[in-house]
Order: C-alpha cells, then sequence, then structure tokens
C-alpha cells in the first residue's frame, strides 16, 4: 500500500467516524424527544381534564385532550421511525470503520510480516 492509499483510508475512516458521531447525537435527540412524548402521553391518559394547553411558538392553545393524543402518537411514530433508520445508518458507519480498520490493519501486518521475512533471509 502506497502513501496516497494510506491517506485515502485515512480520511475515508476520519470521515465514516464523524458520521458516526453525528448520527449518534441525532439518535440521542431523538430517543430524548420519544421519552418526552411518552411521558406526555402518560400524563393525558391519567388527567380528568377534556382539554390542555399546547404552545405553538410564543402562544397556548386550548386543544381537547383527544386530540392532543392522536397529535403525539403521530409524532411519536414519526420519531420511532426516524430512530430506526438512524440505527440502520449507525451500525452501517460502524461497519465501514471496522472494515477500514480491518484492511489497515491487514496492509501493516502484510509489511510487518515482509519486513520479518527478509530480515529472516539476510541471516
Amino acid at each position: 500500500m502506497n502513501d496516497q492509499e494510506k491517506r485515502e483510508l485515512m480520511m475515508d475512516f476520519e470521515r465514516n467516524r464523524q458520521m458516526l458521531g453525528n448520527v449518534s447525537a441525532q439518535k440521542q435527540q431523538y430517543q430524548i424527544q420519544i421519552e418526552v412524548i411518552k411521558a406526555s402521553l402518560e400524563e393525558l391518559t391519567t388527567t380528568k381534564e377534556k382539554t390542555v394547553m399546547k404552545i405553538i411558538g410564543n402562544i397556548l392553545v386550548n386543544k381537547s385532550v383527544t386530540e392532543m393524543k392522536k397529535e403525539l402518537e403521530e409524532q411519536n411514530e414519526s420519531f420511532e421511525l426516524r430512530l430506526k433508520t438512524l440505527v440502520r445508518q449507525e451500525e452501517t458507519i460502524i461497519k465501514k470503520l471496522n472494515s477500514i480498520k480491518a484492511q489497515v490493519e491487514g496492509k501493516i501486518e502484510t509489511k510487518e510480516d515482509s519486513q520479518k521475512e527478509t530480515k529472516k533471509s539476510r541471516k
């Protein structure tokens, strides 16, 4: 493996590592959002009120509990789907990083092995 190939592999590894960080951060944000929605849905289930207040921008709006439940359930479903997509992306990136790592280690081991063989043949 020449220096240019090594550099390209290392740049590819770094790009994938950064993508993994971004995907992991997004995944964590969606997990938090899902937990908040679940807590809100649980609270709506136990309330005896018929209407609740919803914050939209800088104003509060009255919404029926059933409308709010439906809205939150749809939002939760959307977030769950996005989370599954992010998990798959994360797994794909991890596989790619492991593949690059194996390539680099394989090339390094091969180079070291050939150096050892050269030293043995000189003796």
